[in-house]
């Protein structure tokens, strides 16, 4: 767990955020068992209620399952899960705005692959 919480994002996706991140970088592997509610509660002193907002979202999003009286755990697709969600919220965030604005500046396709290649957005020879 992250030792501090941002206060300009909501508290339930930052901690959705952090399981998400630890199910991709396979710190927290399929079947293992994440913190409950009532760990992040007292860890962030925060309410359990907040907690369980980012974790039940998982859960709907079949990246957590319940066992009950045991607590949450990992599904044995969730990392595939979570690398295609952000996948598309990469592509809609980034690479989109990112061909509009070439388009607005007449950069051809070759060029801006030629610019993602070479990893410098400034057009410099």
């Amino acid at each position: 767990m992250k030792n501090s919480l941002d206060e300009n994002k909501p508290i339930f996706l930052q901690i959705k955020e952090q399981l998400e991140d630890s199910i991709i970088d396979e710190s927290i592997k399929p079947g293992e068992r994440v913190p409950s509610t009532n760990e992040f509660a007292a860890y962030y002193k925060i309410n359990p209620a907040t907690a369980a907002k980012g974790i039940n979202e998982l859960v709907a999003e079949e990246v957590l399952f319940k066992r009950r009286g045991v607590g949450m755990f990992v599904t044995e697709d969730a990392q595939e899960i979570l690398i295609e969600k952000r996948k598309k919220t990469f592509y809609e965030s980034y690479m989109l705005p990112l061909k509009n604005e070439a388009k607005k500046l007449r950069i051809q396709e070759s060029e801006l692959m030629e610019m993602v290649k070479k990893g410098d957005m400034t057009n410099e020879n």
